[in-house]
């Protein structure tokens, strides 16, 4: 296995790059928020700057604290990567500011999936989870692929493949409506979180979330397996800080 690392690349932009300062904002986060939930078997949490969407990210971790979980599988949004399927990375540990978290190479190889570090590159929307699942669970072997442009059947047979038992968690990254006026944006976001506890995932394209694809491929699971899909929270960035004019939406959402 390859001892290379995947070095934090947004620690102090998108969230506090000393150990110290992340830890006790993470910690604070978390003892904000109201568990709505118990031992999820996934959940779909936003990914911007903790400023924002932290309080929203924190309403679905606090659901999984202390959970006896030994690894996590992380599907985020391609920001950057364009190609089909999803990527994972060769790196043995993807490193944060509150250390390093191993990753769980056993599981490969994996259907649709190949092992591309550019398209990890710059790329937040796994990073920024990292904290909060050190914080709330302790150690844990880590799953990261970055969804490109995949079909939900291609991100259901990875997810599948990865579903395992209580000791798997699923967390799928995405933030919801980008940049429209606050009534706009409540109404949009009001619709895909329906969409989404309804598992109609024909409903949530590009528009809804920016990471329509992997929560398309969680939704089709969820479906084939009877399971529930539950809005622990909702709200945007003219709730949490900012201005009103062009607010981006976040949603956490458990499925159990």
């Amino acid at each position: 296995m390859t001892t290379a690392v995947r070095d934090a690349e947004v620690a102090g932009l998108f969230y506090p790059a000393g150990a110290r300062e992340l830890r006790i904002a993470v910690r604070g986060l978390l003892a904000d928020a109201k568990a709505k939930c118990m031992s999820p078997k996934a959940l779909i949490l936003p990914h911007a700057g903790y400023l924002y969407s932290g309080p929203v990210a924190a309403s679905g971790y606090a659901c999984v604290q202390g959970a006896a979980i030994e690894r996590v599988v992380l599907l985020g949004t391609a920001h950057r990567y364009q190609g089909p399927g999803l990527a994972s990375h060769n790196a043995g540990h993807f490193v944060t500011p509150l250390g390093s978290v191993p990753i769980d190479h056993a599981v490969f190889p994996l259907p649709h999936t190949e092992r591309i570090d550019d398209a990890h590159a710059g790329e937040h929307s796994l990073e920024v989870h990292l904290p909060f699942l050190q914080v709330a669970l302790g150690e844990f072997k880590l799953v990261p692929m970055v969804v490109g442009e995949a079909e939900p059947a291609e991100v259901a047979d990875v997810l599948e493949k990865l579903w395992g038992g209580p000791e798997t968690l699923i967390v799928v990254s995405s933030d919801l409506s980008h940049y429209h006026e606050y009534a706009v944006a409540k109404e949009l976001d009001a619709g895909t979180a329906a969409a989404i506890e309804e598992k109609i995932y024909g409903a949530v394209g590009p528009r809804q979330a920016c990471g329509f694809r992997a929560i398309a491929g969680l939704l089709e699971v969820a479906r084939r397996k009877g399971l529930d899909v539950r809005c622990l929270d909702l709200r945007n960035s003219g709730d949490i800080a900012g201005s009103r004019d062009e607010v981006v939406g976040y949603g956490a959402f458990a499925v159990s």
